[in-house]
């Protein structure tokens, strides 16, 4: 197990952890909590220094005895991924380091002798080496990554999916203590749920970094939380984590006043405006942010993220109407006779796969994306906030935030500026620091804050979360449920989504439609259409190569048909009936066990392909796809596998044998 014994951590001159004891025991999964900067990511590299992971900027400990098993190996996910012209499989492949290793000695066998041979091919087999391919490409396809994708290299993948690579390579290492850092990050929501059903299988221990609520109840079941330099350990998910800790909170009296305030308010927006129709989703939005208040007042009590929307200048229904519309590049559309409008009380989250077409849609409601057909008309009141990646990397980067608020703020005094940066916890020296120097979060609370200030009438965001930490997300969530205009979202943040958003539409197979349903029932749906697209493109793989190989020995046979008859035409002259009759019997007599090797294989050939036919109507059944079933299902795979190997082995025979044939008979 990991044993932390009164633990102390200095690092630039600043106390981390002091007197930090805990124990992690094998098999565990432990979600790591606390504010930005205190000390979270330290604490990874304290662990990877000390098993000797990290050769640069080692971190060492002030005091204290640290204890970890030494036979133990240990996978961290790196926030950064250089550039490689090494293919994308051969990266994900490379994590797996004992595969990597015999995989590259049995490539060049000429430098083994026979033993060491032998014993490399035995090592191979005991640690299941020939199916690691497979479990790379598996790993990939959860992540996202086309088929297409595999062979290309590291250096064509953008930084989002350079970190999905890096991702994928982590979950590739045969290890026992799995330490990820913010793996949601560069995730859709489609990756994060394939991502929790693998960490719940994951047979080591996990040591988990993530601002996901939802991400980190699905995943581990300890929850260590870092505050005021100590270090605590909780047993539960991270729903039972915030309601221990809210008990503790709620002794504090400056906790409950809050508490209660915010009670106050939102119980007399509801009694004023339930009964009126223009209000009633926002009133269900409070009443939603009243049944989870307590589950909020932990965080919340001590958050130093406190702001809200303001009220639009101006409003009219509806806002946006998008009617009949295919949308796309060029003359392709990504999606054809999409229908949608947007008014005040509209609150949407987008669902849909990976390259479904959620962010084509976005563009095409914000005007960036002129629809091919179809029409797009908007209000002359329309002011819309729209956050995306490209907001956060088009900052000024030279720019203060105060310079950035001041472009926009016209006469309005530096005291209330800073009072309202500080809403987004923008204070002292961090006003005048150019953004440039920001983090990825820094970055995303001030494209917020100079959103919020210009009062949209409509939200659009794409990705809001991604780099906030659990805070900002919690005072993003309500900030948008106080929200008097229109929100459009699409967010991995299943909280967020489920506290914010009314209706949820689906994108999918080129049409938008509403969803009927919640965002748990989406992540049915979506295991259902994942096994369903698995089972149709097997279907098409063994369709294409049966064709494939049928229409190979046609084209064959039809080829040796016809030059046999043109041989024949050309000898006939020369030989009269008797010679010709027995050039012919001696030539059967030559060729006959030819033709019998011939024979026997289309006939083991025909048997093949019967079991195969049988293995796929297996494999059709939809139930043999679930968890319980899951040895049932490799058993078949495997077999499958063996029947196709042997039906390419005699494919390969039965061509060798006609060649020969075709030589006897020139």
């Amino acid at each position: 197990m990991i044993e932390f014994n009164k633990v102390s951590v200095r690092r630039d001159g600043r106390v981390l952890f002091s007197d930090a004891t805990f124990q992690i025991h094998p098999g565990q999964k432990v979600g790591l909590t606390g504010n930005n900067g205190t000390g979270k990511s330290t604490l990874f590299g304290v662990i990877l220094t000390y098993m000797g992971e990290r050769t640069t900027d080692e971190l060492t400990v002030d005091a204290g005895n640290i204890s970890i098993p030494s036979g133990w190996e240990v996978a961290h996910m790196a926030q950064e991924v250089e550039g490689s012209s090494q293919p994308a499989i051969d990266y994900v492949l490379s994590g797996d380091k004992e595969w990597y290793e015999l995989n590259g000695k049995m490539m060049a066998p000429d430098s083994l002798t026979d033993d060491e041979i032998a014993q490399l091919y035995q090592r191979f087999d005991d640690i299941d080496g020939y199916r690691t391919p497979t479990t790379a490409a598996q790993i990939m396809a959860g992540l996202g990554f086309q088929p297409n994708q595999h062979e290309l290299p590291v250096n064509d993948f953008s930084g989002g999916w350079r970190m999905r690579l890096n991702l994928a390579k982590t979950l590739m290492s045969r290890a026992d203590l799995l330490l990820l850092d913010e793996p949601t990050n560069h995730l859709d929501l489609d990756a994060i749920l394939w991502l929790e059903d693998w960490i719940a299988k994951f047979d080591g221990t996990v040591l988990l970094i993530s601002h996901d609520q939802t991400f980190l109840d699905a995943t581990i079941g300890y929850i260590l939380h870092v505050e005021n330099q100590r270090l605590t350990m909780y047993t539960g998910n991270y729903s039972q984590f915030v309601r221990t800790r809210s008990e503790r909170l709620a002794q504090q009296q400056q906790a409950y006043e809050k508490q209660e305030t915010t009670r106050a308010h939102l119980e007399d927006f509801v009694r004023r405006f339930r009964a009126k129709a223009s209000k009633a989703k926002q009133a269900q939005s409070r009443l939603k942010q009243l049944e989870r208040m307590a589950d909020l007042s932990p965080i919340m009590a001590d958050n130093p993220f406190t702001f809200q929307f303001y009220e639009p200048s101006h409003m009219s229904s509806p806002l946006i109407t998008l009617k009949s519309a295919d949308i796309g590049y060029s003359d392709t559309p990504i999606l054809k006779n999409a229908s949608l409008q947007i008014t005040p009380d509209t609150r949407i989250g987008l669902l849909g796969m990976n390259g479904a077409g959620k962010s084509t849609l976005i563009k095409a409601l914000v005007g960036e994306l002129e629809p091919l057909t179809g029409s797009y008309k908007v209000s002359d009141t329309l002011h819309i906030g729209y956050f995306n990646q490209h907001q956060m990397d088009s900052l000024d980067a030279e720019a203060t935030p105060m310079i950035m608020m001041r472009r926009i703020a016209g006469k309005t005094s530096d005291a209330e500026l800073r009072s309202f940066l500080g809403s987004f916890d923008f204070r002292g020296d961090r006003i005048d620091t150019p953004s440039k120097l920001f983090s990825g979060g820094e970055r995303a609370r001030l494209t917020l804050a100079l959103i919020v200030w210009q009062k949209p009438n409509v939200l659009v965001l794409d990705e809001p979360t991604n780099h906030l930490d659990l805070q900002m997300r919690q005072a993003l969530t309500m900030a948008l449920q106080g929200f008097a205009g229109a929100v459009v979202l699409v967010s991995h943040d299943r909280e967020l989504i489920a506290n914010v958003c009314d209706e949820l539409y689906l994108v999918h197979a080129g049409k938008l439609n509403e969803f009927e349903g919640d965002v748990s029932d989406y992540g049915k749906w979506l295991s259902e259409q994942r096994k369903s697209d698995a089972k149709y493109a097997a279907k098409e793989s063994r369709d294409a190569k049966s064709a494939s190989n049928e229409a190979a020995k046609k084209a064959e046979a039809e080829r040796k048909a016809a030059e046999a008859k043109a041989k024949a035409l050309a000898e006939e002259p020369q030989l009269n009936k008797e010679e010709r009759r027995k050039l012919a019997a001696e030539q059967r007599k030559l060729t006959a066990p030819i033709r019998k090797r011939i024979e026997q294989a289309e006939n083991k050939l025909d048997k093949l392909a019967i079991g195969l036919n049988a293995l796929e109507q297996k494999l059709a059944d939809t139930t043999l796809y679930e968890d319980a079933r899951k040895d049932e299902l490799l058993k078949l795979l495997d077999e499958q596998t063996t029947l196709e190997q042997q039906q390419s082995k005699l494919e390969e025979e039965m061509l060798m044998a006609m060649t020969e044939l075709e030589q006897y008979e020139q």
